[in-house]
């Protein structure tokens, strides 16, 4: 078992920042802060029959306010949530890093969590992207993204829903009905797996609207269900 999975207690609050590697642990207050490169933020129960692997978007950390929400409000139902940076967002690059980077870095997270079968992998946009995109090669519970990134805003011709037509693993994307990477109004007319459930925000943008008690609850009920 990692670090990351050895450290943390039992409450469904608690954040805590580990690693992989070099188990030199730094405590402030109730957080745990290791000194190697690769970290996880944890929240939630250690005994969690189910874990969620919460990967950012292009643009925000795995602290930002987006992810700290979503990311306490799934653990308060019980469900222990994993959030990671890709290399570039480590190092506060503001380009990300090529697919194939990412990708790798996300198939190593679930290596080192253990059990595919008992994680379910997403994110928010571009994370939730790439784990639509290995979710069937390592076997995972289920798929849960938040703001799929359809198209880049103002080009509906450059599609990112190619793979999407025959993804086996049960997905669930909430996406608000006024996303301007995905709108309702395109998005019905894509041709995507049955496996895919879209669940919409009335009046979202990108970021869902103004509460994210909806996706939240949404994302629960889901990963619940598996």
């Amino acid at each position: 078992m990692s670090g990351a999975m050895r450290l943390g207690g039992g409450c469904a609050d608690e954040t805590v920042l580990a690693s992989r590697k070099r188990a030199t642990i730094v405590r402030l207050g109730m957080v745990a802060y290791s000194s190697a490169v690769s970290r996880f933020l944890i929240d939630g129960p250690t005994d969690a029959t189910k874990t969620y692997v919460f990967a950012h978007g292009a643009g925000g950390p795995m602290a930002s306010s987006f992810m700290k929400t979503v990311a306490r409000g799934i653990a308060a139902g019980g469900i222990r949530v994993v959030r990671f940076e890709f290399p570039y967002m480590a190092v506060r690059r503001k380009r990300p890093d090529p697919p194939s980077v990412l990708l790798d870095a996300f198939r190593e997270v679930i290596s080192e969590l253990g059990d595919p079968a008992s994680l379910v992998i997403g994110g928010k946009s571009m994370g939730g992207r790439m784990a639509t995109m290995i979710a069937d090669e390592q076997h995972v519970s289920g798929v849960l993204v938040y703001g799929y990134p359809f198209h880049p805003p103002g080009r509906p011709e450059r599609l990112r829903t190619e793979h999407l037509r025959t993804l086996t693993t049960n997905t669930v994307i909430v996406q608000g009905t006024r996303d301007t990477f995905g709108s309702r109004d395109e998005v019905k007319g894509y041709a995507l797996s049955p496996r895919i459930a879209i669940k919409w925000i009335e009046g979202g943008n990108h970021s869902l609207g103004k509460t994210l008690d909806e996706p939240i609850a949404l994302g629960v009920r889901f990963i619940t269900s598996l």
